[in-house]
């Protein structure tokens, strides 16, 4: 890469906080720390990350209350980067929530270089573990097999349009929040679960109005990408 992955580490436990970021520094990323909520608050809202790793129980504010705070702050230069949320103990149903509040990943402590790998890997992929066309969704939704692949096939020819008018898009916001709003719809009929989720996180950074980077379009516009070639590999006609 280019540039160093930036990450934030925020824990309270000072042996949790220095392997950590020691490890991610071994990794090549540009790693800092901070020991409670509110401090992981202040630095992201001034200073751009690429990666949050949050523990669940900080003094002040834990990782969900960091988290909601960077989300809907349209200043704050770390709103939309990727988030982990780290933690001793974790149960299933615990997971689930963090999951579905805008965590990318949830890391188990102790934790290794081959689970912080994994997370570097999931920074530069784009942060999202949904699959590219989640067939079973898909077909949940529609019914049946040929219905998704007809709708497939409008699909692609939908997503290679609005990759063609992503730039000019890119300027005029409104028309992007359109366009979102109907790809949305037809990513839930398709099965076409990560860029689902990336309209999703650019729909909210448009409502917003967040200025502080420009991420949230840099991974939409991959996801758009590799989800055309997903599309292309399964009907290659």
């Amino acid at each position: 890469m280019p540039d160093a992955v930036r990450a934030l580490v925020a824990d309270d436990d000072p042996s949790s906080r220095f392997f950590l970021v020691e490890a991610l520094r071994s990794l090549g990323l540009d790693a800092q720390a901070c020991h409670d909520g509110p401090s992981a608050i202040a630095i992201a809202r001034q200073e751009a990350f690429d990666l949050l790793l949050l523990d669940c129980r900080m003094p002040g504010a834990g990782a969900e209350e960091v988290l909601a705070a960077l989300r809907s702050d349209p200043d704050a230069r770390s709103s939309d980067c990727t988030a982990v949320a780290t933690s001793a103990e974790m149960d299933v149903k615990e997971r689930q929530r963090l999951l579905s509040s805008e965590f990318s990943e949830v890391l188990q402590k102790p934790c290794n270089l081959a689970d912080l790998r994994r997370i570097l890997a999931l920074v530069q992929a784009g942060a999202t573990t949904s699959p590219l066309l989640d067939d079973a969704q898909a077909i949940a939704t529609m019914g049946d097999a040929e219905v998704v692949k007809a709708m497939r096939t409008l699909l692609r020819v939908e997503l290679t349009g609005l990759y063609q008018d992503l730039d000019a898009l890119a300027n005029n916001p409104e028309a992007l929040a359109d366009r979102l709003h109907r790809l949305r719809s037809s990513c839930g009929f398709c099965g076409a679960a990560a860029l689902g989720m990336q309209t999703t996180v650019l729909q909210r950074h448009l409502k917003l109005g967040h200025s502080g980077t420009s991420v949230p379009l840099s991974r939409f516009r991959r996801s758009l990408l590799a989800t055309i070639e997903a599309l292309a590999a399964e009907d290659p006609a």
